[in-house]
C-alpha cells in the first residue's frame, strides 16, 4: 500500500503495511527518534505529534495510528517543531524559559500537544494537555509555560499544506463502495480511528489481514440536523461529536470530555465506540437513555434499530457478518438527560460504572424513565425493573429510595480490578439519589468545595 503524506514539510511516500503505525515507521525507517513510545495504547501522550488535513490541526498519539491513515495528510513530529534554522518555537523557547522538563522522556508529546494547541488558538490548556502524562516536573510549570506562549506569532514553518493524492483502493470513498467491499469481505476489520484496533495490534500482537480504513468515506463523517434530531455518522470522531453536545447535551458533553485525552477524541468515533460492544463503553447508556436510533447497513440493505436492542450479549452484537454500523441518531432535547462517570482518576479513565438517567415528571408524578448502565453487566443496558419502580409514582424520596433497591433485580454485577460488585451496586443506588437531588435543585457536583 502506497502512502503518501507530508512529514515536518516534506513530501515522503511509503510502502506500508496497513497495520504499521506511525510511531513504529518514525523511529525505526525515518529516523526520527523524538516522538517517545510510553503507554504504547494513547493513554500516556509521550508519542503525539501534529496532524493537519482538510478539517485543520488535530494531536493525535502515533502510538495507534496506523500509516495508511496519514495519506494525505500532513505531520509534525518534535523535530519539525523547531524552524528549519534551528529557531525554536514559542511554546518550545516558552518551556525552557519557565523549567518545564526535567528528566524529558514525556516533553516532546507536551511540545507536540502545545504546539498543535497554539496554532489552533485553544487556550484552555487543562484539556489540552489532560492526554500528557508526567511524573517528575509537574503540570504548573508546563501551564505556566503554554500560557506565556498563547500571545506569540504561530511559526510560518507551521503552516502545513497536506498534499493532493489519489484516493487509495484501501480506503473507500462512498458507503456504497464499502459496503460492497465489507459483504464480499465479511472477516474483514474496518479501522475508523483505531483507538481501539491500535491496542490490538500493539498490545495483542494481532495480524490484521484484509483491512479498510473509513477515514475516506464522506457520508460516514457526515452531521445532518433537522429540528428535533441530530444525526452523526459513524466515522464521527467524538472531538465533533463533544462540540456538537456541548450547547444540546452538557451533562453528556461533559462526560464525553472526561472519557478520552484530546488526542483520542481527535481519533475515536462514535460509530467505533458503538460497534465494539464493550460493556463499559461511556457512549452507550447515554444513547440508550435518550432514545437513540442505531444505522445499520449489509450489502445494499439498511436498517434502524433502538440502539439498546444492538447489544445481544458479552462480545455479541445484533450485527451480521458484513454489516456495519453506518450512523446514529438521536434527539437534540432531552433536558432532564444527566450521565453520571464514576472512575478512579476523574479524567482520562475507564469507568467503574457509568449510569445514564432519563426521567420525565409531570404534576409531581414519574411519567417516563429510562436509566441505563454501563460497567454494571456483560453489555450496556437499561435498568427496566427500577423504571417500572419509578413511572407512575409520585416523584418524592420515598420513591427514590424503594425504587433504588430494585437495582438488585436488574443487574448482578461483577467485581474485577476498577470496583467490587458490591460497590458497583451501591454506586448506582446513590447515583439514582444523586439525580433526584441534582433536579430538585441542590448542589451535587463532585468538584464543589463547601465548608
Amino acid at each position: 500500500m502506497n502512502v503518501t503524506f507530508l512529514l515536518n514539510g516534506e513530501t515522503v511516500q511509503v510502502e506500508a503495511v496497513p497495520t504499521r503505525t506511525l510511531l513504529d515507521w518514525l523511529r525505526e525507517d525515518a529516523g526520527l527518534c523524538g516522538t517517545k513510545e510510553g503507554c504504547n495504547e494513547g493513554d500516556c501522550g509521550a508519542c503525539t505529534v501534529m496532524v493537519t488535513d482538510a478539517d485543520g490541526a488535530k494531536a493525535l498519539n502515533a502510538c495507534i495510528l496506523f500509516l495508511p491513515q496519514l495519506h494525505g495528510k500532513a505531520v509534525r513530529t518534535v523535530e519539525g517543531v523547531a524552524g528549519p534554522d534551528g529557531a525554536l518555537h514559542p511554546v518550545q523557547q516558552a518551556m525552557v524559559d519557565h523549567h518545564g522538563s526535567q528528566c524529558g522522556f514525556c516533553t516532546p508529546g507536551f511540545i507536540a500537544s502545545m504546539a498543535t494547541a497554539h496554532l489552533t488558538g485553544a487556550t484552555n490548556h487543562d484539556d489540552a494537555l489532560a492526554g500528557n502524562l508526567c511524573r517528575c516536573t509537574g503540570y504548573a510549570p508546563i501551564i505556566r509555560a503554554a500560557e506565556a506562549a498563547e500571545s506569540a506569532p504561530v511559526p510560518e514553518w507551521m503552516h502545513d499544506t497536506p498534499p493532493t493524492v489519489e484516493a487509495a483502493p484501501f480506503a473507500p470513498a462512498t458507503l456504497d463502495e464499502l459496503a460492497a467491499w465489507y459483504w464480499a469481505h465479511p472477516d474483514a476489520t474496518l479501522v475508523a480511528g483505531a483507538t481501539d484496533v491500535g491496542l490490538w495490534v500493539t498490545k495483542q500482537l494481532r495480524n490484521l489481514p484484509d483491512v479498510a480504513f473509513l477515514n475516506r468515506c464522506a457520508e460516514l463523517r457526515a452531521i445532518t440536523q433537522t429540528d428535533e434530531t441530530i444525526h452523526f455518522g459513524a466515522a464521527v470522531t467524538m472531538t465533533e461529536v463533544l462540540e456538537d453536545l456541548r450547547g444540546l447535551q452538557p451533562s453528556y458533553a461533559e462526560m464525553i470530555r472526561r472519557y478520552g485525552s484530546q488526542q483520542v477524541r481527535n481519533a475515536a468515533t462514535i460509530g467505533g465506540n458503538i460497534a465494539n460492544g464493550s460493556p463499559i463503553g461511556d457512549n452507550p447508556p447515554a444513547l440508550i437513555a435518550m432514545g437513540a436510533t442505531l444505522h445499520l447497513r449489509h450489502g445494499e440493505t439498511t436498517r434502524d434499530i433502538p440502539i439498546e436492542d444492538f447489544f445481544v450479549d458479552y462480545g455479541k452484537q445484533d450485527r451480521a457478518a458484513g454489516e456495519l454500523v453506518t450512523g446514529v441518531t438521536l434527539p437534540k432535547s432531552v433536558p432532564d438527560l444527566r450521565c453520571y462517570k464514576i472512575s478512579k482518576r476523574f479524567d482520562q479513565d475507564i469507568s467503574a460504572v457509568c449510569g445514564c438517567f432519563n426521567i420525565t415528571v409531570n404534576d409531581g408524578k414519574v411519567t417516563a424513565a429510562r436509566i441505563a448502565f454501563g460497567g454494571m453487566a456483560g453489555t450496556p443496558h437499561r435498568a427496566t425493573n427500577v423504571e417500572n419502580a419509578l413511572i407512575d409514582q409520585p416523584w418524592t424520596d420515598q420513591t427514590i429510595t424503594a425504587a433504588a433497591a430494585m437495582f438488585a433485580t436488574d443487574y448482578t454485577p461483577m467485581t474485577d480490578m476498577r470496583a467490587s460488585a458490591a460497590y458497583r451496586l451501591e454506586i448506582a443506588q446513590n447515583l439514582l439519589h444523586r439525580y433526584f437531588a441534582e433536579l430538585s435543585g441542590q448542589t451535587t457536583s463532585v468538584l464543589g468545595v463547601r465548608s
